[in-house]
């Protein structure tokens, strides 16, 4: 059976053998996961300038 590498310690290992895809273990599986949760990972998002002026907050007029 071909052998995979785990994306967070490097060591080789049979898919077969691991409920934990595609990582080696339970604990390569969790260390992903809090990266994620961390924000050390991300994803990338093109931004425009129309974009950036409904981001910013506004009153509403009838408020003011």
């Amino acid at each position: 059976m071909a052998k995979l590498r785990c994306p967070i310690c490097g060591k080789q290992f049979d898919p077969e053998t691991t409920d934990a895809m595609p990582f080696c273990s339970r604990r390569c599986k969790l260390i992903d996961l809090r990266r994620w949760l961390d924000e050390e990972y991300g994803l990338p998002m093109p931004r425009d300038a129309d974009e950036d002026e409904e981001d910013e907050w506004k009153v509403p007029e009838d408020e003011e």
